[in-house]
């Protein structure tokens, strides 16, 4: 039989696999209520860490849900039932939050932590599809997932219960996470290898500031802002007065000069300086600044805070890249 004789059959399974997973997180919206509201009131108000427990295909549910809410603001780990029989219940603190994943509320592994759980006074909160189980017995807030159909045939392997349980601690670390208002630049700081993490960096993260910010004074000679310039190293020097920002001399402008032949190194800065240098905010992201230095064909931007007159670092194009933007 050829693969174009099965074709239809296959599409048709797999269709109404993707229905029946669809009406599972259907039913599960529908089944919303105060027990989720609890459960995101233990979890914002938790002093210690989220402990997220399970055992085989829910364990492996609770280790993704453990780690969005890691990489979301809440402090969050996994912990293998079977492991934590054998010595990692010692991670599990009086001041930590338990949210135990098991769909039967009976596997033996997770029901064996329960009462060492409770007598160190971590709260528990359960999600599983049996709320008279051992599990929803001893949980101080239960998440029902009311999923009675499984996609396997034979209505055995998790698939449907899996989406469902994955989804709602979805919903419960997007919930949290705009409750504690977590933002893009948190996000980055918790991402700083990946590539959503770079491109959410800042001008302030890559800039030279404090001693890096090439300055010099306006009465300040020419001979003193090719010091400056050789010794930052960012091909140019800024220029102020009073200790604000009025121009800038780059190495390009340099080599204009001797070029010209009148070279004269006592020459007063301010006369050969380009008044009001490109600027940028601190707080913009270095994407941004990436495409104005593009727009503009230069290589740096000066960098301020609140003021355009308040100058506090300077960003070069190459820091940019180097950041991986």
């Amino acid at each position: 039989m050829s693969v174009t004789d099965n074709a239809q059959a296959w599409l048709e399974k797999a269709t109404e696999v993707l229905n029946i997973e669809i009406d599972a997180l259907v039913t599960q919206r529908d089944a919303l209520d105060e027990s989720f509201v609890h459960a995101v009131d233990t979890i914002l108000n938790i002093e210690g860490r989220l402990v997220v427990l399970g055992m085989g295909k829910s364990g492996i549910i609770a280790k993704k849900i453990a780690a969005t809410f890691a990489s979301t603001g809440t402090p969050a780990f996994f912990v293998h039932a079977a492991e934590a029989q054998h010595g990692d219940l010692g991670m599990i603190t009086g001041s930590d939050a338990v949210l135990a994943l098991s769909h039967s509320g009976e596997t033996r592994e997770v029901c064996g932590l329960l009462p060492e759980i409770k007598r160190r006074g971590a709260k528990v909160i359960a999600i599983t599809g049996n709320t008279s189980s051992t599990l929803a017995l001893h949980a101080d807030t239960v998440l029902h997932i009311p999923v009675t159909r499984e996609a396997c045939p034979l209505n055995l392997a998790p698939t449907a219960s899996t989406t469902a349980t994955l989804a709602l601690g979805d919903a419960l670390a997007v919930v949290i996470l705009k409750q504690r208002g977590f933002k893009e630049e948190d996000f980055a700081r918790v991402h700083p290898a990946g590539s959503l993490g770079k491109k959410l960096l800042r001008v302030a993260d890559v800039m030279h500031q404090g001693d890096e910010l090439p300055m010099v004074r306006h009465d300040a000679k020419l001979r003193e802002a090719i010091m400056e310039i050789s010794r930052h190293r960012l091909g140019i020097t800024g220029i102020s007065d009073n200790g604000t920002l009025i121009g800038c001399l780059s190495d390009g402008d340099l080599r204009r000069i001797l070029e010209s032949g009148h070279m004269d190194l006592d020459a007063p800065v301010r006369e050969l300086m380009h008044a009001n240098p490109m600027k940028i905010e601190s707080g913009k992201l270095a994407s941004v600044a990436l495409h104005l230095m593009e727009e503009q064909k230069i290589m740096v931007l000066f960098v301020y805070e609140e003021k355009p007159e308040n100058i506090v670092g300077i960003v070069h194009m190459h820091d940019i890249l180097q950041g991986g933007i």
